[in-house]
């Protein structure tokens, strides 16, 4: 009989201590809270908020909402129509104004196509023009052209320029290097470029932001209405002023439609552009 050994089983080695790992310090969030939270009881003292009025708050907007909209003045309509239209127009010339000056000036301040010492200026420009909202350019221009829908239009164009430059420039160095390259080593110049392989590239983008631009500047004709620049917001100050609330709560309703009729074309052509036909 052939006897079988068997292997001495060894010993069970016991399991090694898990090692936590070191907790993370709260102190840097903390602070950065706690930092966060005095600034905004600071902005709140020194507003002079009355707050024991707080509470009466949403009954007085309860109460001129129902003023403006329980029976809205609708003689005033066709004035109201006509000022929206010119509303329209000057965010249009404004829109245009803006593209055609930020879009070349935008490709200049892109890295690869101006000197770095123009890409400086521009963007430093363009810093300081979005710094200055378009009623305080609406302002300084009244001086210089009056209380007429044209200062409204060249603020919006100016206004805009800022914020469109900065899209321009980023949208462009965000393309891919293939087509750049290409032409480049087949002997391209910067303009060459720019022109052949930067804006094929960037163009529907770069439309798509021309039409948001026009959205963005019929709302702000609106206000800039407030300060003289003309349109419907110059009505709708006046008839404010005159707490002729039923005149106000029609143009309320003209400005509404407006809007959501002009973003609803200009989101269809937006989107048209960006993805092309069905």
């Amino acid at each position: 009989m052939t006897r079988t050994l068997l292997a001495p089983t060894p010993a069970a080695q016991p399991a090694p201590a898990l090692m936590l790992p070191p907790r993370p310090s709260r102190i840097g969030a903390t602070l950065w809270s706690l930092l966060a939270a005095a600034v905004v009881l600071v902005a709140a003292a020194g507003l002079q908020i009355s707050w024991a009025d707080l509470p009466e708050l949403p009954g007085r907007i309860a109460h001129y909402l129902w003023l403006m909209f329980e029976s809205p003045n609708w003689e005033k309509l066709p004035r109201a129509l006509f000022e929206t239209w010119r509303s329209i127009s000057m965010a249009w010339l404004g829109a245009l104004l803006c593209v055609v000056l930020s879009i070349p000036l935008g490709m200049l301040a892109a890295t690869g196509v101006g000197p770095l010492w123009l890409r400086g200026i521009l963007r430093g420009l363009f810093a300081v023009i979005r710094a200055v909202p378009e009623v305080i350019i609406a302002l300084v221009l009244l001086t210089v052209t009056g209380l007429t829908p044209l200062t409204g239009a060249l603020a919006l164009g100016l206004a805009g320029i800022g914020t469109q430059g900065k899209w321009v420039y980023e949208t462009v160095e965000s393309v891919r290097d293939g087509a750049p390259e290409a032409v480049r080593a087949a002997g391209g110049t910067t303009a060459e470029v720019t022109r052949w392989a930067l804006w094929p590239a960037v163009a529907p983008a770069l439309l798509s932001f021309a039409l948001y631009r026009f959205e963005i500047n019929i709302r702000t004709s609106a206000v800039l209405g407030l300060v003289g620049a003309g349109g419907i917001g110059s009505m709708l100050s006046n008839y404010t002023n005159y707490r002729q609330w039923d005149t106000v709560g029609m143009l309320l309703i003209v400005v509404i439609a407006a809007t959501m009729i002009m973003d609803t074309i200009s989101g269809a052509i937006r989107r048209r552009l960006m993805s092309g036909g069905r």
